[in-house]
């Protein structure tokens, strides 16, 4: 329901961020740092609204090569003391054909948002399969993003956080460089449970690859270990993650150093944790949890926030802050 009026946003021009917020990432210029996560707006339905409400840009998605419905409801479950959500929505989406005219649609009528596009697998798609449906979806969808986010890290498409191995990247890689290598950003998007033996490995391999980014983190299947008792089956995202996926920008930038950008995700919900997921190692944050809980000004004092802390802190841009805890 919110979605569906959100969509009918009128274009309009995005609020002044301070000029401390302007950051260079990936080649491309962002007005601020703060990204919409994917998960919340997966048919681009509202990239206007996200425009006017400060965000510097927008991850949507995740988009999959055909329709489908996902799981069946109810698949989102708020557990408002501990600020979390767990979900089990299972990519509902309407199929990379109708997001690719939506999104065109928006281009051709002044959008300026920075656009990332997530994509993932059918369900009903074998393994045997799977780089084929990421090939599929980079093809169709590569040139009307800014960048596009391989998602291996969802807990509730059965099997796909296998393809975080190096063995399965290479394959993905090859998959989506064929015919030719692309010049398409592409960044791979982790699990924040992956232990720390393998986080070595993957974070080399996607090095190697040519990948551009990394994003950390998806949601978590832990509970007991992030202090929630509650077992309803699902990713659990919100306050919880927060130091886990924080914890896991830090060990990714102290491993690859600044080879490549890190885009922070996980229990943002103020300008103090942006800030800090920034200084961990992020060059860029998203939020969706939080944005559930604390309203929808919430990018916006953010951002004033930020600004805040950089000048009490000495520095001249958010570039500057990048990785100083790591």
């Amino acid at each position: 329901m919110v979605l569906a009026m959100l969509s009918a946003w009128p274009i309009s021009d995005p609020p002044a961020a301070a000029q401390e917020l302007n950051t260079r990432v990936f080649g491309l210029e962002f007005n601020n740092p703060v990204g919409l996560a994917a998960g919340l707006d997966k048919d681009a339905a509202a990239p206007a609204a996200w425009q006017a409400l400060g965000f510097g840009f927008a991850e949507l998605g995740t988009i999959t090569p055909r329709p489908q419905a996902g799981t069946s409801r109810p698949r989102i479950w708020r557990l408002p003391e501990q600020r979390a959500l767990i979900n089990q929505l299972g990519f509902p989406s309407k199929g990379m054909e109708a997001v690719g005219r939506r999104i065109e649609e928006l281009r051709a009528k002044g959008l300026r948002l920075r656009i990332g596009l997530n994509i993932g697998p059918n369900k009903a798609t074998p393994a045997s399969r799977v780089a084929s449906d990421y090939a599929m979806l980079a093809r169709g969808l590569g040139a009307l993003a800014d960048f596009i986010v391989i998602n291996l890290s969802s807990p509730n498409t059965p099997g796909l956080r296998a393809f975080q191995s190096p063995e399965r990247l290479r394959e993905i890689r090859a998959a989506i460089d064929e015919p030719h290598p692309s010049t398409v950003r592409y960044l791979v998007k982790l699990s924040p449970d992956i232990g720390a033996a393998e986080l070595g490995a993957i974070c080399d391999t996607i090095v190697q690859l040519g990948f551009a980014g990394i994003v950390a983190t998806n949601t978590t299947l832990a509970r007991t270990e992030v202090g929630i008792a509650w077992e309803q089956a699902g990713g659990l995202s919100g306050l919880p993650l927060r130091e886990r996926s924080r914890d896991m920008v830090r060990a990714i930038r102290r491993h690859i150093g600044t080879q490549i950008p890190i885009i922070g995700v996980g229990g943002i919900a103020s300008a103090e944790d942006a800030y800090r997921h920034i200084r961990a190692g992020a060059s860029l944050v998203e939020l969706y949890t939080g944005l559930i809980f604390e309203g929808p000004t919430l990018a916006t004092l953010i951002n004033a926030g930020l600004a805040a802390l950089l000048r009490r802190d000495g520095f001249r841009s958010i570039s500057d802050a990048v990785g100083v805890d790591a």
